[in-house]
């Protein structure tokens, strides 16, 4: 029979494990506020082309070079014209990185097989962007995993399914899924961004960004994607590598896609950083509640650790 803590005891258990609980819900609010911001940067520059319309805007008022540049500047950044002064003169880097930015967007637009889109920007496709690694998957099997055990994330389709003590791939990459679990009820793709060391399976392509669009860069656009023709299967459905790389993609063109990556890359460390600790504090939590409950902890112990 399993002894029952004190009352007290209990008390002060259900407290730090309530704790740890707060803390990591708070992280997770963090980074879905961080991935709203860069959704929102992506969607203005690359689906609405805001910066591209507003300099239209200011052009067909009549406004100078001058204005058409701080039109693009107040869509980009969202500020007002009395702010983007004070910008200036309080950081002066930072009014010349957003103008710099600004520059960068045309002031037209052009008919494209997706519609009008940007003066000069490319419509691509995926697999123009993307380098895919699925040579490198190996799937292994509930046995073989369970003679590896580890602390390697082994993933699948849509999420982590197990641990391992190998990994295949070192570095941030984007997986898709394959078969399966591929699409979710609006349309858009099963997609995980991953860091660090990892196994993954035959379920997920595995992508990288390429020829200058980043791997974040490439998570937003698939995020945005609807691609319910481009799955096959009435069973088992499927996102075969072909049509995966088939689905069109709007280019900007370096210069812009360098600039994108600048204005989301401290967003997406930060996200990495906070989720690094959400697993830390989870850890910690499951860890901890059989150690305090079983007694193998002592409360004081704790309460020390805690001052």
């Amino acid at each position: 029979m399993i002894p029952c803590p004190e009352k007290r005891i209990q008390d002060k258990v259900v407290e730090i494990i309530l704790s740890l609980d707060y803390k990591i819900h708070i992280n997770r609010q963090i980074n879905q506020t961080l991935e709203a911001m860069a959704q929102a940067i992506f969607k203005s520059w690359f689906v609405d082309f805001e910066p591209v319309k507003a300099k239209i805007a200011a052009i067909e008022a009549g406004e100078d070079a001058e204005d058409v540049i701080c039109a693009a500047m107040r869509a980009i950044s969202g500020k007002t014209d009395d702010e983007l002064d004070k910008l200036q003169d309080e950081q002066p880097k930072h009014y010349a990185q957003l103008k710099t930015t600004a520059e960068l967007f045309p002031s037209a637009m052009q008919d494209s097989e997706l519609g009008e889109v940007p003066e000069g920007w490319e419509v691509s496709n995926l697999g123009e962007v993307s380098t895919c690694f699925d040579k490198s998957r190996i799937p292994l099997s509930k046995r073989q995993r369970e003679q590896k055990q580890g602390l390697i994330p082994y993933y699948g389709a849509t999420t982590v399914v197990d641990y391992v003590d190998e990994y295949i791939f070192d570095g941030t990459y984007l997986l898709v899924g394959e078969d399966g679990s591929v699409l979710k009820d609006d349309g858009s793709p099963f997609i995980q961004y991953i860091w660090g060391k990892s196994w993954v399976n035959n379920h997920a392509h595995v992508l990288q960004g390429s020829n200058g669009v980043f791997t974040e860069h490439l998570m937003l656009f698939m995020q945005s994607q609807n691609i319910t023709a481009y799955v096959t299967g009435a069973v088992q459905l499927k996102l075969n590598q072909k049509n995966m790389n088939s689905i069109p993609f709007i280019n900007a063109g370096k210069p812009i896609n360098d600039a994108f990556y600048v204005s989301i890359a401290l967003l997406y460390e930060f996200k990495r950083n906070t989720e690094e600790e959400i697993k830390e504090l989870s850890n910690l939590r499951d860890t901890l509640l059989p150690k305090l409950l079983s007694g193998e902890l002592e409360m004081k112990t704790t309460n020390k650790a805690e001052s």
